[in-house]
């Protein structure tokens, strides 16, 4: 595939450099110069800008005694758009602490009785727990406490049990808390930040530049998030092989000047994409183990294996499916038993955080709140209860989406590409789901690039994503200082909303008609398929009868039923010849090994 010959804005792109591409030039013949490479060095510019994006919020200022500090002054990380998750978590987390180690280790916040709260690191060992130092608290009959360094204490529900056998009833709001994040991206954190405790001990002993401690641990977060973002684009550009072009989408994305280093999503993309390529390949437990590594980090890369579920029903491809399966839950298993038997309660923090939370600000359930003045599922909800409905009404609405979802790979005339079905899935959780991070965005961008072959669509829904980071910032800053209220930004909310739902039914569209679908053009059936690709159907949905023949139906063809010997599911003609009669694997890009293998 030749972008600047079929995609109208690579053709535009290209006219300060002379235009398209010549019917008579030399394809592939540069020693070091590929399409994977030139895309790598294109993701290589785009993450630098969403560096210099985030280094505003990286900045430091004097205090009276001469030390150094982080300037988030005057609201510095909303006004200038720069916000990150990383830099307060460094804090907020105690990973700035040396001893501390996520889900060993927590975190008390304690009534003071001033109607504020208190915070205490507290280190583990076992069940008991010691506080890192003094501290004063007001229990549930309001009596005044204080537990020191010297005081062992276990957590028992809402109590706090010391060794002496004195018992504290812990007041309203108190909490302990742990690392909040799935266990291998709170282990990155922690690795993070010993990297940043060693490069600290390298400054004072002269040896490596110094700069603020939590500017430190964004710079080295950011070196290695860039690496899995590099990593996520060099797996679409492999999977995609007669389009390798395609991952400058990915490599170009305005979502990742936004987000790539908003909080820790590009570690989870890597894994989710590279299980893509390594079932592309034939390798299904390979997949597993990427698909398994990835939910340790983020869960959304376990919900593909639906997906290849219905594909490999259809197909009869079952014991691929399965292989790919164990592995996937083999490997998240073995990730997180051992932090799960050994520091139970700071292992289930994650699970506990995510059911009491409620509908974050740019849910649709938010958006239909505030715009209608409705009061929720649960209503009025105390800090700490579960919003037991909203809980209730998302999963179902995801299970019944996921259940359309099968309905669709089950009954369309051909077998869908595994891509399609799989940006079904996500998306359906993302648009369904109480909560969407301006981050999780990214999850959509690779399973996009691979499912639909429109550049400008693709780009425009990039782009309007990307800038819902601006209302969102500003309705964060408040309008009494100088922001923008709730319902701007919930419009610009909306509108994120519709470009997916447009993407879907476009998705939708071209699985029922595959002649319009440009990613079969030159006869592709399915890059990212592995042992679906070109395979016979077994088992489908009203189609009369399984095909026993898998043909690629070139755009421009006509559908065809799957009995009318047309170009559909059972049509004649060779497999693996593309409508000009060549083989399926030769393309336009393909001469002089340009395209990456």
């Amino acid at each position: 595939m030749i972008p600047t010959w079929t995609e109208p804005l690579a053709a535009a792109a290209s006219k300060p450099i002379g235009g398209p591409l010549g019917a008579h030039a030399l394809v592939g013949r540069h020693w070091f110069w590929t399409p994977l490479r030139v895309v790598l060095l294109l993701a290589i510019v785009t993450l630098t800008f969403s560096w210099f994006g985030k280094a505003a919020c990286i900045q430091q200022t004097g205090s009276d005694d001469g030390a150094a500090s982080l300037d988030w002054s005057s609201s510095r990380q909303y006004v200038a758009m720069c916000y990150s998750d990383v830099v307060p978590l460094y804090g907020a987390e105690r990973l700035d602490q040396e001893r501390f180690f996520p889900y060993r280790d927590g975190w008390l916040e304690l009534s003071n009785g001033d109607g504020g709260m208190t915070s205490v690191t507290m280190y583990g060992n076992g069940e008991w727990y010691r506080v890192a130092s003094d501290v004063t608290g007001v229990d549930a009959t309001g009596s005044e406490y204080e537990i020191t360094p010297q005081n062992r204490f276990a957590v028992d529900g809402d109590q706090l049990r010391f060794a002496n056998g004195h018992v504290v009833d812990l007041a309203e709001g108190d909490e302990v808390r742990f690392m909040e994040y799935p266990g291998l991206t709170g282990l990155f954190q922690w690795a993070m930040a010993s990297t940043t405790h060693a490069w600290q001990d390298g400054v004072r002993a002269g040896i490596l530049p110094g700069a603020i401690p939590v500017a430190i641990y964004f710079n080295l977060s950011a070196l290695f998030l860039a690496f899995a973002w590099l990593a996520t684009v060099w797996s679409v550009a492999r999977t995609g092989r007669r389009r390798p072009w395609d991952a400058a989408l990915v490599a170009l994305s305005p979502l990742v000047v936004a987000h790539a280093f908003t909080n820790f999503d590009t570690l989870a993309t890597a894994c989710a994409a590279g299980g893509v390529l390594a079932w592309s390949r034939r390798r299904p437990w390979l997949a597993g183990a990427l698909l398994g590594i990835g939910a340790a980090f983020k869960l959304y890369p376990l919900f593909l294996l639906g997906p290849l579920l219905v594909l490999c029903l259809r197909a009869g491809k079952l014991r691929a499916w399965t292989g790919c399966a164990l592995a996937a839950i083999g490997t998240a298993v073995a990730v997180n038993l051992p932090l799960a038997l050994r520091y139970p309660d700071g292992w289930y923090e994650f699970i506990r955080l995510n059911s009491e939370r409620g509908m974050d600000p740019d849910s649709l359930y938010n958006v239909v709140r505030v715009f209608t003045g409705w009061g929720g599922f649960d209503g009025p909800l105390a800090p700490g209860q579960t919003p037991t409905t909203l809980n209730t009404v998302a999963a179902v609405l995801f299970l019944l989406c996921c259940a359309a979802i099968a309905a669709v790979g089950l009954s369309a005339p051909v077998r869908p590409r595994v891509a399609q079905l799989a940006f079904l899935v996500v998306a359906a959780f993302l648009l369904t789901n109480k909560v969407w991070s301006p981050q999780f965005s990214l999850w959509l961008v690779p399973l996009a690039v691979l499912a639909i072959g429109h550049w400008r669509l693709l780009l425009g829904w990039m782009t309007i994503d990307a800038l819902v980071w601006v209302p969102r910032m500003y309705f964060y800053l408040g309008v009494d200082n100088m922001g923008l209220p709730e319902e701007w930004f919930l419009g610009a909310v909306v509108l994120r909303d519709l470009a997916v739902v447009g993407l879907c039914a476009l998705i939708v569209y071209e699985i029922y008609r595959p002649s319009a679908d440009p990613m079969r053009a030159g006869g592709e059936d399915d890059p990212a398929g592995g042992v679906l690709d070109r395979a016979r159907d077994v088992v489908t949905l009203g189609l009369g009868r399984p095909s026993t023949d898998r043909t690629p139906v070139p755009v421009g063809a006509d559908d065809g039923g799957p009995d009318d010997g047309g170009s559909g599911a059972d049509g004649g003609g060779a497999s693996g010849e593309g409508p000009d009669g060549t083989s399926g694997g030769a393309g336009l890009d393909s001469a002089g090994g340009a395209a990456p293998r």
